[in-house]
């Protein structure tokens, strides 16, 4: 593990009224330590999860529409407006890694076509076959299977968006080997009850306009998916009533 510590800069910070500042887990927040090598960020839309992990990865000057160090391509509304005013600390500080969102993915896939395209052995860093051919799913897993190495820090905002159950089970996969064999630590902004099952993870709660550790079933997307599988007809009854 290297991140140790997101500690916000509050007497930077001129107002709590404002955007990010006014989000409440933002408003509140003052240090959050990392203890596990892979932590689950969840909560509502909204909540200031995507917000946080964004922050982190610009102040790990990843391209923050996704990317790593050496992307470099414009996308709207993809600059942080919460990076200056984080620190954090590391042992040891790393400078690999990657910083991965569902929304702007099919550009960055573009860049990343663009930048192989004249290497000696295209796109075989991606399975051998350009990220913008593959489907969404596809694309995701081969930069997953094939880019992620050791000794780097992965930032990965929603990454099921892209991924069936069936593909978000392999996806537990390529984790469990990663932190098997190699030295990485994983931040994931998730819904997915599935992603969320990955054994040992620490789960942080955005919920409540605090960050808290919580339990995996005590989650409210683990505990709204089982209840719908239980009871999907009382369930879709009362949604339907009018």
């Amino acid at each position: 593990m290297f991140l140790k510590k997101v500690t916000l800069l509050r007497d930077k910070v001129s107002s709590f009224q404002k955007y990010p500042f006014s989000i409440p887990i933002v408003k509140h927040l003052h240090e959050l330590t990392f203890t596990k090598n892979v932590t689950f960020f969840v909560g509502e839309n909204g909540s200031g999860k995507s917000t946080l992990l964004e922050a982190i990865a610009d102040k790990c000057e990843f391209n923050t529409a996704g990317g790593n160090r050496n992307n470099f391509y414009d996308v709207k509304a993809s600059e942080s407006h919460l990076g200056d005013y984080i620190r954090l600390s590391w042992l040891p500080k790393v400078t690999n890694g990657f910083f991965l969102r569902a929304e702007s993915f099919y550009q960055l896939s573009l860049h990343l076509d663009e930048m192989d395209r004249g290497a000696k052995q295209p796109y075989k860093s991606y399975g051998g076959k350009p990220l913008h051919m593959q489907s969404h799913g596809e694309s995701f897993m081969s930069l997953f299977q094939n880019r992620f190495t050791g000794k780097a820090i992965y930032l990965l905002d929603e990454p099921e968006a892209a991924l069936s159950p069936a593909r978000q089970l392999v996806f537990l996969r390529v984790i469990h080997q990663l932190m098997k064999e190699k030295n990485v630590q994983m931040i994931i902004a998730t819904h997915s009850p599935i992603l969320l099952g990955y054994p040992d993870a620490e789960i942080l709660s955005f919920d409540d306009n605090r960050i808290h550790k919580t339990e995996y079933e005590q989650t409210e997307h683990v505990q709204l998916t089982k209840y719908f599988l239980q009871h999907r007809d009382r369930m879709l009854d009362e949604l339907f009533r009018e």
